[in-house]
């Protein structure tokens, strides 16, 4: 007799429930890590010893905390409609991976606070406007836009898992996070798409949302770093800053070899799957939480941790 995904994850519902969280049970479980950053042992331009690039990391990180949180709420809108077994153990495994991006990258931005960077005013900044979006656009709109940026966040992170010339020119402290960050947003790459898809479907908002989502995205992100550059006195560095960019959008950019992967997103049959990353994940999975995997023990400890404060309370 075949056993289905439905059956397996029933089954370990009703005997692990107190143990496992939902998501685990689809290979998305919240993990969760306790990173912590000294300012005084830290390495401030922790990306190829650059100013730029360290800058532009750290604005995409102040992306995170609020964007995270949209993200969940765009999906969690819809939980209600989600009747499949699977779809619905993804969706609290990207809830609950979420949540701990948004806690993790938060610490990471108070490093960069006390760096003197302007994380916490551009996290209010980002903040309001996405109060905005919520307040005065439709939730099927917020969904289409989450699941237009999880397509971003997905390609990003897979190029920096595969490509080890990108890992070599991070510091490696700050790297784990990085690398933790990109393994579980393509752990969870399909779920914002495939709550769309059994609610709406519609692929002319999907690829239409795609475009101002584009135009916003990169606004914000440019706006961000140039405040950055002047918080750090860089922003007039203009050589520095146009190799920056020529790395980032030139002609063999970081971003430049994404192009194929962004346009794949506007295929009427594209779902994110076909990027396929099964095998890269088993490997990062074993690399980072294996048996001497990077971040094992700080995992072990962080989940101790949480115990012990569950017992106390």
């Amino acid at each position: 007799m075949t056993t289905t995904a439905s059956d397996s994850i029933n089954k370990t519902q009703t005997k692990t429930a107190e143990k496992v969280p939902l998501g685990a049970t689809v290979n998305i479980p919240p993990r969760r890590l306790d990173f912590e950053f000294d300012a005084t042992t830290a390495k401030r331009y922790f990306y190829a010893d650059d100013p730029f690039l360290s800058a532009f990391w750290i604005t995409l990180s102040t992306l995170f905390p609020e964007g995270e949180d949209f993200f969940v709420q765009a999906v969690r809108h819809y939980r209600k409609d989600i009747t499949d077994p699977t779809l619905k153990a993804q969706v609290a495994g990207f809830i609950g991976q979420e949540a701990m991006h948004s806690k993790e990258h938060e610490a990471w931005n108070e490093l960069g606070q006390k760096f003197g960077y302007p994380t916490e005013k551009l996290d209010k900044t980002l903040g309001k406007l996405l109060g905005g979006v919520k307040k005065f656009t439709p939730k099927i709109f917020q969904l289409s836009a989450t699941v237009s940026l999880e397509h971003y966040t997905a390609i990003i992170a897979e190029q920096l898992l595969r490509d080890e010339s990108h890992r070599e020119l991070a510091d490696p402290e700050t790297l784990k996070l990085w690398l933790w960050h990109a393994l579980e947003e393509n752990e969870h790459k399909t779920v914002a798409y495939d709550v769309y898809e059994k609610v709406s479907g519609n692929y002319l908002l999907r690829a239409g949302t795609m475009i101002p989502v584009t135009v916003v995205f990169f606004a914000v992100i440019g706006i961000f770093q140039a405040q950055m550059l002047a918080s750090d006195g860089k922003l007039l560095d203009l050589r520095n800053n146009w190799k920056g960019l020529k790395f980032l959008f030139g002609r063999k950019g970081l971003f430049t070899k994404l192009w194929p992967q962004y346009l794949d997103f506007f295929k009427p049959g594209f779902h994110p799957s076909q990027h396929d990353t099964d095998a890269l994940l088993d490997e990062w999975r074993e690399r980072l939480f294996g048996k001497d995997g990077m971040l094992t023990e700080q995992h072990e400890q962080a989940s101790q941790r949480k115990k012990t404060r569950k017992k106390l309370h």
